[in-house]
């Protein structure tokens, strides 16, 4: 549950901290009090967006940060243990967000800084917030099957799983074939290019790295003369009367005369016969590269010509020799699929028809799990009205399947089926005797959407295991027994969890476990929103300002205590 809210900077919100507790917490205020600013502000710890306009007015950052305790084996934990976050055995978790006057949002869970995404991943499982939002999507048919399905995840869940993975591979098939059978026109005309590229790169008979190797050949031919005659200088500086040979026999001739007498030259002269015998066998080699260098321009003239049409290659198919070899080998794959584009396309038509029957058994056991869940659904709901002042009402739940020619077959009829079966979910009610049962949004009145919101809150209440559920100013368009029905079905499901409720209401007011008064307090240089417990005298006055508007009197005063006296009564009869 939420144990501690602090806002800091937040809008008009200064500095506030709020102790909630289990049960029943009421927040009334006036009209532009800041009631909804709170809701906004624990909104950011549940992974809402953020903005610099949240920050007060002249401040650097707004920080809010909220204290929730974990019961052992909550949801929460496992989430909070993927992200790396530790939690101490005592369950509390310290959720804090810091949004500077840029935009710019820092998240941390228990001091360890963590994502949006992770946030987001969490948030769910420590808050429900139910809104007026909630009573607008009552109003939205195609929403219908959403509370369903919640309603009766334990019994639907396995089925909807299996049916989830079954759709999915159905519809990318399915895609697929419609894909293939696309404009055959344009797959005539992609064989046609395709043959015509594969000819041009197989025509050339192209080698790997044949353009490096080529483009060394051109090097060489294009300075062979400079070579040639470089070659020949050397050879002609080592070889020949007077030359590096020559001298190198006459200085090895004077040292073998004189090496007898002096054994200090023996080394020396080891050196010069070595030198002399190296350069003998150069000279020896470069005679032979001189005799092999015969060039012929020809010879330049079919390279430059054989690296121009690589070069013309490249500019379609690749940067080099090889990634045009590659480019190849895949066109002629994507031309042995189009080549076979019958057999293929016979193949997706068999799986999809194998994946049509399979999907068709899934989707008929969901729809008769669901129409089952849908039954309990409307009994359950009809009993909630009853109890929140609807006593000749009646309510339904239609599970309709609609037939579409482009759809699946399911016992011999083609339906439409989508992510969520081939069930349409319409919630149905009759407000007053004698009135056929009709869509809820083309009938309800403002305050019976608010009572069956309620209703569906109140069942759904026991199916999760959130523990705080935010009510805010869902008992809009409803007032006295009405009102007072609601209160009381606020505090029951309070019983089962921490609830916070946001309301306008004296009834529900009354039947507080705990009541915050939400104030605005204006100075000449600021306004601020104060957030303060009340005691029991001041729930007396604040419920007396609730009855009678701005004038407070003693008999105004007298029946909410009453009031105050008479909640008291009913949740101890509860």
């Amino acid at each position: 549950m939420l144990v501690e809210l602090s806002i800091r900077n937040f809008a008009i919100i200064k500095s506030v901290t709020v102790s909630f507790q289990r049960g029943l917490n009421i927040l009334t205020g006036e009209t532009g009090a800041g009631k909804s600013i709170i809701i906004d502000a624990l909104g950011l710890l549940l992974g809402g967006r953020a903005s610099a306009d949240f920050v007060r007015y002249g401040e650097t950052r707004a920080e809010v940060e909220g204290l929730f305790e974990l019961p052992a084996l909550h949801p929460a934990l496992a989430v909070c243990e993927s992200v790396g976050v530790q939690v101490e055995q005592d369950g509390m978790l310290v959720v804090r967000r810091d949004i500077s006057n840029q935009g710019k949002s820092i998240i941390r869970l228990n001091g360890q800084l963590v994502t949006l995404a992770m946030l987001r991943e969490l948030g769910p499982w420590l808050v429900t917030v139910h809104g007026q939002h909630d009573t607008h999507m009552l109003m939205q048919s195609d929403k219908h099957i959403n509370w369903l399905d919640a309603y009766g995840e334990s019994a639907l869940g396995a089925a909807k799983a299996e049916y989830t993975k079954l759709y999915t591979a159905f519809r990318k098939t399915k895609q697929d074939l419609e894909r293939m059978a696309r404009n055959e026109r344009e797959l005539v005309q992609r064989i046609d290019l395709l043959e015509y590229q594969l000819n041009e790169i197989e025509s050339a008979q192209l080698s790997p790295g044949e353009d490096d190797k080529l483009q060394q050949q051109r090097k060489k031919w294009m300075n062979i003369e400079k070579v040639y005659s470089s070659m020949q200088d050397a050879y002609r500086s080592l070889y020949g009367d007077q030359k590096g040979m020559d001298w190198l026999g006459h200085a090895m001739g004077e040292l073998e005369r004189v090496v007898g007498y002096e054994e200090q030259l023996g080394p020396i002269l080891e050196s010069v016969q070595s030198a002399y015998y190296q350069i003998e066998d150069v000279v020896h080699q470069l005679r032979h590269l001189s005799y092999q260098m015969d060039f012929e321009p020809a010879q330049l003239a079919e390279v430059e010509s054989r690296l121009d049409q690589i070069q013309s290659l490249k500019r379609k198919y690749g940067k080099n020799v090889d990634d045009i070899l590659e480019y190849a080998a895949t066109i002629q794959d994507e031309l042995d699929d189009m080549h076979h584009y019958e057999d293929r396309l016979q193949q997706v038509q068999e799986r999809l028809t194998e994946l049509a029957a399979d999907l068709a058994v899934e989707a008929m056991e969901l729809s008769v799990i669901r129409q089952e869940c849908a039954q309990k659904l409307a009994v359950e709901i009809e009993q909630q009205l009853k109890e929140l002042h609807m006593e000749r009402a009646r309510f339904a739940i239609d599970v309709r399947q609609t037939p579409d020619e482009d759809g699946v077959e399911i016992e011999g009829i083609k339906r439409q089926v989508d992510a969520n079966g081939m069930d349409q979910i319409e919630f149905l009610i009759s407000p007053n005797p004698g009135e056929p049962l009709r869509p809820l949004a083309k009938i309800a009145s403002g305050g019976e959407l608010s009572r069956v919101m309620l209703a569906i809150k109140a069942i759904l209440a026991g199916t999760d295991q959130v523990e705080t559920l935010i009510f805010d100013e869902v008992d809009t368009g409803v007032s006295g027994r009405a009102a007072q029905a609601i209160a009381e079905k606020l505090a029951r499901v309070a019983g089962q969890r921490q609830v916070l409720c946001i309301t306008h209401l004296p009834q529900v007011a009354s039947m507080a476990d705990a009541h915050f008064l939400i104030r605005k307090e204006m100075s000449d240089h600021e306004t601020m929103t104060l957030v303060t417990r009340l005691s029991d005298d001041e729930r007396v006055i604040e419920l007396a300002r609730m009855l009678s508007g701005a004038e407070v009197t003693t008999k105004t005063e007298e029946h909410a205590r009453e009031m105050i006296e008479l909640g008291r009564e009913r949740k101890t009869a509860t």
